[in-house]
């Protein structure tokens, strides 16, 4: 069983920027797609951005060019560099590895 330890997240106003972090344990393919989805309230989850292995990554297309995912295979972890935040962006973020889930970091962008 994989578990997945988010952090980051808060409160930022339109325009900023914020890091999440998320670090997995337990046994771990590189080619598994490691990503994070978000879910904001009366809508169903939706991918943010995924990478597997190291160099192959996907962006949902409202994020393209404002938000970044980096993984290291060698630690685990998976990071998500979010630029330029619009209110939209405001959800609560998950973690996800194959059928592990983390337990969401909220993210709030607002003036």
């Amino acid at each position: 069983q994989v578990q997945l330890v988010e952090s980051g997240g808060g409160l930022v106003q339109p325009g900023g920027s914020l890091r999440l972090s998320c670090t997995a344990s337990g046994s771990i393919s590189i080619f598994v797609p490691m990503g994070w989805y978000r879910q904001a309230p009366g809508k169903q989850r939706e991918l943010v951005a995924r990478a597997v292995g190291g160099r192959t990554t996907t962006y949902a297309d409202s994020v393209k060019g404002r938000f970044t995912i980096s993984r290291d295979n060698g630690k685990n972890t998976l990071v998500l560099q979010m630029n330029n935040l619009k209110p939209e962006d405001t959800a609560v973020y998950y973690c996800n590895y194959g059928q592990s889930w983390g337990q969401g970091t909220q993210v709030t962008v607002s003036s």
